[in-house]
């Protein structure tokens, strides 16, 4: 006789097919990232356990910790903001950092995001369980001291690229008697009058740091600078001239903020010329492009211009590598302050940090009253925290030698977890924030696939992990990032043969890729185990729309909600391929 299979036999799920299973989502970080998933998470999900962990006490994330004088985005404002949550009151074309942290915080307290997040909670690890399906959180609470785990089906790294301070590693730093301090933990309560002060470093936040230190009464500075850099022309250029407005002035009077008030049609054509301008100049980033070598000749006759006082520093700081393979910065002020007579600018090599200044390979020695090191963040590196994948793989060892998550967003062997604004991310020309709020759509969608479809799990494939390194690699070759230049967007901190700190095409490139996830790129554990009817997520044959709610005539929905206004899609008459939508976004499934 044969042997007896015992077969369980199907049972349909008792649920309806729209239902929504409890999830518990946890998110690190209060940012701009971690701000729009506590809006959109809400919105658009039910039954969702959610919490954001901050380990400051405010929110805002980058914009909350750098206080540093002269702090500002730099790019125009009216292109750094949630889509959905335009401000007509921005001092200034590039805005303060103050007043961009009181928008983050007045968008939180606007969309109710407050009643997620836990201020001062540090997260300290993140380990899988492979066996519960789960995420376990290792958190302290900086306040307290204390120390507690949580456990989630979601883990979100919304933490930002440029959270994690790089010191300068200089023999001797930790000697330094003086004041010392990075760009990104600035002592407000310095007094910087009558100091010798020297500054390492002349990327964006040192750009924005020298200008403002020059003109405090009776300092001295010392700008130590290593790298050659482009000094742009501001960004809004030609957008201020096209609206009639001075590119000199980028200060908004406070009738110019009246008027965006209330003319919110004259406010959206402003933001629209500012989009439009920023997503085409994409081939400036294409090695000898015409509009990249159009730039470059444009550019090195103004910063010359800009530095006619001391030509030598114009010799020293243009460069031959392209516009764009270090971040491009327009710098308002800091080719003129370099130019003034206290200011010293200084391209030897620093030896070594002394308790009383700096020494120079020349033998020179520099006395300082106060050292500012604008050097950065690791930017190439996994998070500063522990987490631990399938099997206790560490995120730092595949982040080793380069980083890199498919699409930006997941990297294999760490099922259910998502980056915001990960390796890959950012963007050289366009608006960042709009590539967040993609990402963050992205993320929401692959939380309801896992709760509707009855998924304990899903995992990027390894295999399109190697695809999307392999894409990025070969895209890169024909553009500018891999010129012979020091920058951030490269691995191994700024000097490795791989761009990690970009996008592989332009911002509406970005929003395409992102548009609509594809499923087959992820392998999916369901929540019964090997073997089931993968089918079972359609459930008892109801819909939550037609369920009777508690009261007579009440439902868990709207019956008939597709002859809304609202859901319709009414085509064109006669000819429906002349559908005005269609024709400004191509249709995606």
């Amino acid at each position: 006789m044969g042997s007896t299979e015992w077969v369980t036999p199907f049972q349909l799920k008792d649920a309806p097919i729209d239902g929504h299973r409890p999830i518990k989502v946890r998110v690190v970080g209060a940012g701009y990232s971690g701000i729009y998933l506590g809006i959109r998470i809400p919105q658009r999900l039910r039954n969702v356990d959610l919490q954001i962990y901050e380990k400051n006490d405010g929110v805002g994330g980058t914009w909350w910790v750098n206080r540093y004088p002269g702090c500002a985005c730099d790019i125009p404002a009216h292109s750094y903001q949630y889509s959905f949550n335009p401000n007509p009151n921005w001092s200034a074309f590039y805005a303060p950092q103050r007043e961009i942290c009181a928008y983050l915080q007045g968008t939180a307290e606007k969309y109710g995001v407050l009643r997620f997040v836990k201020l001062s909670h540090k997260v300290e690890s993140c380990r899988w369980d492979d066996s519960r399906k789960k995420w376990i959180i290792t958190v302290q609470r900086t306040d307290t001291g204390e120390t507690f785990e949580d456990v989630a089906d979601v883990l979100i790294a919304a933490r930002g690229n440029l959270s994690d301070p790089a010191w300068p590693n200089i023999q001797g730093l930790k000697s330094f008697q003086g004041e010392a301090m990075h760009s990104a933990i600035w002592n407000e309560k310095y007094d910087f009058k009558n100091k010798r002060i020297g500054i390492i470093g002349n990327g964006s936040s040192a750009i924005q740091i020298v200008p403002n230190l020059q003109k405090v009464e009776g300092t001295q500075l010392s700008c130590f600078v290593r790298s050659k850099t482009w000094i742009t022309n501001p960004f809004g250029d030609n957008v201020m001239k096209k609206l009639g407005l001075d590119p000199t002035k980028l200060e908004f009077s406070p009738e110019q903020r009246q008027e965006f008030d209330n003319n919110p049609e004259k406010f959206f054509n402003f933001r629209k010329i500012i989009e439009v301008d920023g997503n085409t100049i994409h081939d400036i980033s294409i090695r000898d492009s015409a509009m990249q070598l159009g730039a470059v000749g444009s550019f090195s006759k103004a910063m010359k211009g800009r530095l006619a006082k001391k030509p030598e520093i114009a010799d020293f700081l243009i460069p031959t590598f392209g516009i764009g393979c270090r971040r491009s910065t327009p710098g308002p002020g800091y080719l003129e302050a370099l130019a003034e007579d206290n200011v010293d600018f200084i391209t030897d090599p620093i030896e070594a940090i002394t308790p009383t200044g700096v020494t120079l390979k020349s033998g020179r020695s520099v006395a300082l009253d106060a050292l500012v090191c604008a050097t950065g963040f690791n930017t190439s590196s996994a998070p500063p925290f522990e987490i631990l994948g399938r099997g206790g793989v560490s995120l730092k060892s595949r982040f080793t030698p380069y980083p890199t998550a498919y699409l930006s967003l997941a990297v294999d062997s760490f099922p259910n977890m998502f980056m915001m604004l990960g390796p890959n991310s950012a963007i050289g020309s366009g608006s960042l924030t709009v590539i967040l709020e993609n990402e963050g759509d992205y993320v929401v969608k692959c939380i309801r696939k896992l709760q509707k479809e009855d998924y304990a799990s899903m995992s990027v494939k390894p295999e399109r992990v190697r695809d999307w390194a392999d894409y990025c690699h070969e895209y890169f070759k024909t553009t500018v990032y891999t010129d012979a230049c020091h920058s951030w967007y490269k691995s191994e901190g700024g000097c490795g043969d791989r761009i990690t700190g970009l996008w592989p095409g332009s911002t509406m490139h970005a929003l395409e890729a992102l548009r609509a996830p594809r499923w087959e790129d992820y392998d999916f554990e369901s929540v019964e185990g090997p073997g089931v009817n993968r089918l079972r997520w359609l459930g008892n044959g109801w819909s939550v729309t037609h369920m009777p709610g508690e009261k007579e005539d009440e439902y868990l929905g709207d019956p008939a909600w597709y002859i809304e206004p609202r859901f319709l899609d009414v085509p064109p008459k006669g000819r429906p391929e002349d559908d005005e939508e269609f024709k400004m976004r191509p249709f995606s499934h």
